[in-house]
């Protein structure tokens, strides 16, 4: 496989991550040959105009570069059900963009030839073309084998993405860390929303817009607490999920 030249991209997961990631990588010159079937194929279809709906196996079976972005619970079972029929191809790039798993989940891909990446761009996607412009100022997590790293950071860069290495072992804390920091972010507006509603506030969300916003701008800038060992889950501060 010529890494100069153009790859045909195959996309497994047509939520809100997969067909913006293919987008990402079709503005970097790359052939997006597939996408699966999702929820919304009309917004897929709005994000990767032109691009064939296919099955998983068929993907795979045309792609140099398979992207599998599917929820967490289901990763494992897709990869090891296409290894059971045969669809994992020998120098073929596999890559998920799950933040809680490393390289072990595509062991069956890997068994059968193909090259195991793993990349999580570090957005909270919506799932349309806006998330482009998210990524051009995002890092992206890369995990890979030493000898395929700079493939995996060549492809967080042509997402836009300043890529950031994190070592397989340390996988399950860096995906402790963006599921505390998305979910806590979440429960704490709703909760805030809900009290001033009660409170007579209108529009609540819009209200806290601005408090929220530089309050995490506040904290991200802090250069105390932020670098402590707490930060590991060392403390009684430390990610919990």
């Amino acid at each position: 496989m010529n890494r100069e030249g153009r790859l045909g991209v195959g996309i497994i997961g047509a939520g809100k991550v997969g067909p913006v990631v293919g987008a990402a990588l079709a503005g970097a010159g790359h052939a997006v040959v597939g996408v699966t079937h999702g929820s919304d194929d009309d917004r897929v279809e709005s994000v990767l105009p032109g691009v064939p709906f296919l099955d998983a196996p068929e993907i795979v079976r045309r792609a140099e570069l398979v992207v599998l972005a599917v929820p967490h619970d289901e990763l494992a079972a897709l990869v090891a059900g296409l290894a059971e029929v045969g669809a994992w191809q020998i120098g073929q790039l596999v890559v998920h963009t799950d933040p809680g798993f490393g390289l072990d989940v595509l062991a069956p891909a890997a068994a059968r030839g193909a090259i195991p990446l793993a990349i999580h761009p570090a957005i909270s996607f919506t799932g349309t073309s806006m998330d482009l412009r998210q990524l051009a100022d995002a890092f992206a997590a890369v995990t890979a084998p030493a000898a395929v790293l700079p493939i995996a950071q060549a492809l967080a860069v042509e997402l836009g993405c300043e890529p950031v290495v994190v070592a397989d072992a340390d996988r399950p804390a860096y995906g402790e860390a963006i599921a505390t920091a998305t979910e806590f972010s979440r429960s704490i507006v709703r909760q805030a929303s809900a009290l001033l509603a009660s409170a007579g506030v209108e529009n609540p969300r819009a209200f806290l817009s601005v408090i929220v916003h530089s309050a995490v701008d506040d904290a991200l800038a802090d250069p105390g607490e932020a670098l402590g060992l707490d930060v590991l889950g060392t403390g009684d501060d430390g990610p919990s999920e």
